[in-house]
C-alpha cells in the first residue's frame, strides 16, 4: 500500500512537471511586435531590463523600445544604468554641442557600452534632436555612482564659474578622487574625499541664493546632485560589504531625483534601461533589494516593468581575468517553453492580457527560473541554473516580458 502511495505521488509530481512544459496553445495570440507595446496612462516610470549586458538583441532593445515611447508615449527622458557624470557628457552630445557618439559613450566608463548598439542609440538620439524645436529634445542620464571623474569635473567647472577660489580648493581636496585608483584608496584617503565632500554640499547649500543669481537654479541642482553622486561612490568604498544593497537603493534615488529634475520642464515620464536584476520589482536576487522593489513601493503602478529573457543566450562577459569572452547557456524554462509555437523571433507578451489564458496565467504567476547574469561569468556556471537564472513569479517581477529566441554576443569597441 505505502508503494502505491508513493508511484502515486510520483505520478503526480510528473504529471504536474509535464504540465508546467507545455507549450500553450494559441500562444501568439498573446503576443505583438514592440512597436505595439501599450503602457497605461497612469505610468510614469517604464523599466527595461536586460537579462544580460552582453547581448545585441537587448541593447538593440534599448533604442526600439525608447523610440517607441518616443513616438507614442511623449517620453523624452532617457536614464541608463550608468555613471550620473559620464551621462551628462552624452547628454551634451546629443544636444548639439559637438564631439562623437564614441567619445560620449566613453566617458560612461563601462566596457559593456562600448559597442555598436549604442553608438546607434546615442547617434539616433542625436539626430532626433537635430529634428525637432528645443522644448521637444530628448535628455539622456544615468543614475548610476560607481565612478569619480565626469561628476568631479562637472562639479569642479562649476565652482570655477561661481567661486574660483574655491574650486582650486575643492581641486586639491579631491585630488586623489579617480577612476583609475578607484580600487586602490585607503580608508583615510576615502574619509578624507568624504569630507570634503560634505564641506562641498554645505557650500552649495549655504550659498544657493548667491550660486542661482550668478549662474541658474538648472545649474545649481545639477552640481549638487554631481556632489551627492560623488559622495554615494565614496560611501559604497567605505562599505564594501552592503555594496549591492546600497547601489540599487542610491540607483532608485538618483532615478527619483531625475524625475523630479524633468518635470518641471515638462517631461512627466522617464525611461529608465538597466539589467533585469534591478529592474525587476521583487527583489528575486539573493542579498539585496532591487532598484524596482524601491520604485515600485514609491510609484506603485505608476512603475511598469519590462524584463527581457530568451532561451539560446550567446553572451559576453568577464571571465574572471580581466578578459570578456563568450558564453552560451540554454534557458528552456516552461515559461519559454509555452511560446514554443510562436513563429518571431522577438516579441513581446504583456501579462495583463495573457491572464486570459488559463494556461498561461498558471506559468506566469508561478515560480520561473528567468536568465539573470551579471558583468562577470565563469565557464563552469553554465553546468548549474543556479549561477545564471533567479527563480521569481514573472507576472509579480514585470508588467511584461519581452521573449528573443536567440540572443548573440556584442562586440566591444577598442578606445
Amino acid at each position: 500500500m505505502k508503494l502505491l502511495k508513493n508511484v502515486t505521488l510520483l505520478m503526480t509530481v510528473l504529471l504536474v512537471l509535464v504540465a508546467c512544459g507545455k507549450t500553450v496553445e494559441d500562444a501568439d495570440k498573446y503576443t505583438s511586435s514592440i512597436e505595439d507595446i501599450e503602457v497605461p496612462e497612469d505610468v510614469s516610470i517604464v523599466g527595461l531590463g536586460e537579462a544580460t549586458h552582453g547581448n545585441v538583441e537587448f541593447q538593440d532593445l534599448k533604442k526600439d523600445v525608447f523610440q517607441k515611447l518616443v513616438e507614442k508615449e511623449d517620453i523624452r527622458t532617457f536614464v541608463i544604468e550608468g555613471d550620473f557624470g559620464g551621462a551628462q557628457v552624452v547628454d551634451t552630445y546629443i544636444a548639439g554641442d559637438g564631439g562623437t557618439a564614441e567619445e560620449a559613450i566613453n566617458a560612461l566608463d563601462f566596457d559593456i557600452y562600448n559597442t555598436e548598439q549604442m553608438i546607434n542609440l546615442v547617434e539616433w538620439m542625436h539626430d532626433y534632436n537635430k529634428s525637432v524645436d528645443i522644448g521637444e529634445q530628448i535628455r539622456f542620464y544615468g543614475n548610476d555612482m560607481q565612478r569619480y571623474d565626469e561628476s568631479k569635473a562637472s562639479l569642479l567647472a562649476y565652482f570655477g564659474l561661481v567661486d574660483p577660489d574655491a574650486a582650486q580648493n575643492y581641486e586639491e581636496k579631491l585630488k586623489v578622487a579617480t577612476n583609475e585608483n578607484i580600487h586602490d584608496l585607503t580608508e583615510t584617503e576615502l574619509k578624507n574625499i568624504d569630507e570634503s565632500i560634505v564641506d562641498i554640499k554645505d557650500d552649495l547649500e549655504k550659498n544657493e541664493d548667491k550660486y542661482t543669481e550668478a549662474l541658474s537654479e538648472y545649474m545649481y541642482e545639477t552640481a549638487l546632485q554631481h556632489a551627492n553622486v560623488l559622495g554615494q561612490r565614496v560611501d559604497l568604498s567605505l562599505h564594501e560589504d552592503e555594496y549591492v544593497n546600497k547601489r540599487d537603493q542610491y540607483l532608485a534615488e538618483n532615478l527619483e531625483w531625475i524625475k523630479n529634475f524633468v518635470e518641471p520642464q515638462g517631461d512627466d515620464k522617464v525611461f529608465v534601461s538597466g539589467h533585469n536584476g534591478h529592474i525587476e520589482k521583487t527583489s528575486a536576487a539573493f542579498g539585496y533589494k532591487s532598484m524596482g522593489d524601491y520604485l515600485d513601493e514609491t510609484y506603485g503602478d505608476s512603475y511598469f516593468a519590462i524584463g527581457t529573457e530568451s532561451i539560446h543566450n550567446t553572451f559576453l562577459a568577464d571571465n574572471g581575468d580581466g578578459e570578456r569572452e563568450a558564453f552560451t547557456v540554454k534557458n528552456n524554462s516552461p515559461l519559454m517553453k509555452a511560446f514554443d509555437d510562436v513563429e518571431t523571433d522577438l516579441f513581446y507578451v504583456d501579462f495583463d492580457q495573457a491572464a486570459a489564458n488559463k494556461d498561461l496565467d498558471n506559468i506566469i504567476s508561478s515560480k520561473q527560473k528567468m536568465t539573470n547574469i551579471g558583468d562577470d561569468f565563469r565557464s563552469w556556471y553554465k553546468f548549474l541554473k543556479f549561477f545564471y537564472t533567479n527563480k521569481m513569479v514573472p507576472n509579480e517581477a514585470y508588467d511584461g516580458l519581452i521573449i528573443v529566441d536567440e540572443a548573440t554576443p556584442t562586440e566591444i569597441i577598442e578606445k
